[in-house]
């Protein structure tokens, strides 16, 4: 008996062992026949992957036999998979080519730095979120894009107000109102409507985020002194995208989001719906609410008409509703009472409109044509306090192109229009605007050698009431060769006074008087930066390393400073003195297997300058490190750990804020069709209201102090994804 058991197993053991089969590769560039190193190679549905060697070969052993679907993703390629039938009938390694991902890669130059060069030819440094990351970042918070930025080397999103959680972005020790963002190039975040604006775009419809910091505005005008974020939507393709996310957290907050988007020939549309919704939520002692109450609905849609084979038409349209309620949490829980009466309503409303026509007159020329017209109204209510304001834009612009092997030519004009309108409701002078901006711009790129590639730009713009400005820009890129190169660029810029800035969003805008543009002038500003990159592979290419080293200036004169004048109202006015931001960016990534590590640091020098004295700019912190740890295991697991500290910062009272540390969780279980998620933020619970206090005076009438750290604290947060 014991003899029949031992021949049954040894007959599975040998079954089993014949049953392994191993799989051998080379990863080739499908035009160049080069090796292509770093390749990630996986068993779909199986713990079996692998990454490509130096020459490109990689190796995976103990494949079950019968049907097997392997994928090959690297970026900057296509992604491939193939079904085998294992075992092979042919046992010797195989090649396997891989197509470059050229268009994806083309739309991302073209969209931020007007080029059709691929990223890692364009002199200008430019950064991308992409897909990948958008998806995990939006695990943490799918209900707007601030996490996504803020978790990024270099940037800063700063919470501006205690009450109703509007934020800024901040690039290289700027505040705010010097960093432009953009909606596919559209300038749907200006001015007055730039309120509230990360919190009300959800990123499920997002492609992809592009950054370019440093001096940005020979490339979209006047705001973008310190950098530009541009938000790169979604495009129909042949194949149905239908993809639906619902969000929980412990928060009292809900997000429910979806996006459809398809090609039918020569028709395409996307379609993006969302409702975003919190109850008041406060976990420290202090009575005001970490999070409002709230209630937002979007939605974004788009068509697409492919006349044809030269010509893209695209018309669209993005809107948002929201209703949001902050201050003291019994107020807005309706137990309000003589003592419990401090709240801010925010009632606001975005309707803007996007058109565009691209047509390609031969493979070498281009001519792009947009225009989008934006609403925005936004009331805010406070005791014994109202402030009803209405801005309308347009935007209209025309580029021609001109794109050859060894240079390229762009040749464009733009009419900008920003009209500001309050409703009256005191004896206060009047605060209504209306400032048109007509701008000129033309931009070369150059092949010098095949180590050097030059661009250069030259924009002219006539703002009115405020005259001219001339912003030129220049770029340098070389290459070494694949693994090492270097960027080096720098140009002008400047910013039309504005009354909508992070210390008028403090106070409500309460008795500040208008811009007066017999008194005020253009902030205007210089700027470079200098980054070196590196990369290269270790253990005949199972470790990848890359490495970025990024050095930044920037000087802005004749800053715009809000001053008290009395009587407890306010007036802005430009410094006769400038501000100094200098720094540092490292950024390290480390990939193994499975694993990725992802480490950044940032040194911002920021500094206000007063004759000989000069004082450091507030709600800026000198050293910020962020560190994420992943482990994915393609269509199966994602799971991440990070980590963020952020160094004491000076506040505008004269205090100084304390350091303090952020960390995380998170992990995804991946389905075919859907996914489950579970993100843990903030684990160490760093919340200011635990270590400094968020307002002075009383509950009734209190007077809020600089938030620098998290309102909400630890928070978990779950949800469902699907794709069908």
């Amino acid at each position: 008996m014991k003899s029949t058991i031992l021949n049954i197993v040894t007959l599975c053991v040998t079954f089993n062992a014949h049953a392994q089969e191993n799989f051998r590769a080379y990863l080739k560039d499908k035009k160049t026949n080069e090796p292509i190193v770093g390749v990630v190679v996986n068993i779909l549905n199986t713990d079996i992957g692998n990454v490509t060697d130096i020459n490109g070969l990689v190796l995976l052993t103990n494949i079950n036999n019968g049907k097997q679907t392997i994928s090959y993703k690297i970026m900057g390629y296509k992604e491939r998979y193939d079904t085998l039938t294992f075992p092979l009938k042919n046992s010797d390694t195989i090649n396997i080519l891989l197509e470059e991902e050229a268009t994806e890669i083309e739309e991302v130059i073209v969209s931020s730095t007007r080029s059709s060069r691929t990223i890692q030819d364009i002199p200008t440094r430019v950064e991308l979120i992409g897909m990948d990351e958008l998806n995990e970042k939006g695990n943490m918070k799918p209900g707007d894009i601030r996490m996504i930025l803020s978790e990024s080397t270099g940037i800063q999103t700063l919470q501006t107000s205690a009450t109703s959680g509007n934020s800024d972005v901040r690039f290289e020790g700027m505040d705010g109102r010097y960093t432009q963002i953009l909606k596919d190039g559209f300038p749907l975040y200006a001015g007055f409507s730039g309120g509230l604006g990360l919190l009300q775009t959800p990123p499920l419809d997002l492609k992809r985020i592009e950054i370019i910091k440093g001096s940005s505005s020979t490339l979209y005008g006047g705001g973008a002194i310190a950098g530009l974020v541009n938000l790169i939507s979604k495009i129909p393709s042949k194949d149905k995208e239908l993809r639906f996310i619902l969000n929980g957290t412990s928060a009292n907050g809900i997000d429910i989001s979806s996006f459809y988007g398809q090609r039918f020939g020569k028709v395409g549309i996307t379609l993006f719906g969302a409702v975003d919704a919190n109850s008041p939520y406060n976990p420290s002692t202090t009575v005001f609410a970490a999070i409002p109450q709230f209630k937002r609905f979007t939605v974004n849609p788009k068509l697409f008409v492919y006349p044809n084979n030269k010509t893209d038409i695209t018309i669209g349209a993005n809107t948002s509703f929201e209703n949001r309620l902050g201050g003291d949490i019994y107020y807005i829980r309706g137990e309000h009472d003589s003592l419990h009466s401090y709240y801010e309503n925010n009632k606001t409303e975005r309707i803007s409109s996007e058109f565009e026509l691209i047509h390609r007159f031969d493979e070498n020329s281009t001519l792009s044509i947009k225009n989008c017209l934006s609403h925005f109204n936004r009331i805010i209510s406070a005791p014994n306090y109202s402030f009803d304001g209405t801005q309308n834009n347009t935007f209209t612009e025309a580029v021609f192109s001109i794109h050859k092997i060894n240079f390229e030519w762009t040749f464009g004009g733009n009419i900008f229009s920003d009209g500001f309108d309050e409703l009256k409701i005191n004896s206060q002078p009047s605060r209504n605007y209306l400032l048109t901006t007509y701008g000129s711009f033309m931009q070369n790129t150059y092949n010098i050698s095949k180590h050097f590639f030059l661009e250069t730009g030259l924009r002219g713009d006539y703002i009115t009431k405020y005259g001219y400005a001339l912003l030129p820009r220049i770029s340098l890129l070389y290459k070494m060769d694949n693994n090492l190169s270097s960027r080096i660029g720098g140009g002008l810029g400047y910013k039309a006074p504005t009354l909508f800035t992070e210390e008028s969003e403090k106070i409500l805008y309460k008795n500040i008087l208008p811009i007066n543009p017999d008194s005020n002038k253009l902030e205007h500003s210089y700027g470079a930066n200098w980054d070196v990159n590196y990369k290269t592979t270790f253990q005949n290419g199972k470790i990848r390393l890359s490495i970025n080293q990024l050095l930044f200036y920037t000087r802005l004169n004749s800053p715009l400073v809000l001053n008290s004048i009395g009587n407890n109202f306010y007036r802005f006015e430009n410094s006769i003195d400038h501000i100094d931001a200098n720094g540092a960016e490292t950024n390290i990534k480390i990939g193994y297997g499975y694993f990725k590590l992802f480490l950044g640091y940032t040194y911002t020098h920021s500094h206000m300058h007063l004759g000989n004295y000069y004082f450091e700019t507030p709600l800026t912190p000198r050293h910020h490190t962020n560190s994420v740890l992943t482990y994915e295991i393609e269509g199966k697991w994602k799971l991440g750990l990070e980590a963020y500290y952020y160094s004491p910062q000076h506040l505008n009272d004269g205090t100084m804020g304390r350091d303090y540390w952020l960390c995380g969780f998170m992990a995804e279980r991946i389905w075919k069709k859907c996914s489950l998620f579970i993100n843990f933020e903030n684990m160490l619970d760093s919340r200011q209201t635990r270590f400094d206090t968020i307002y002075t005076g009383t509950i009734e009438n209190p007077q809020f102090r600089d938030i620098y750290a998290p309102l909400d604290g630890f928070v978990i947060n779950g949800g469902l994804k699907i794709k069908l």
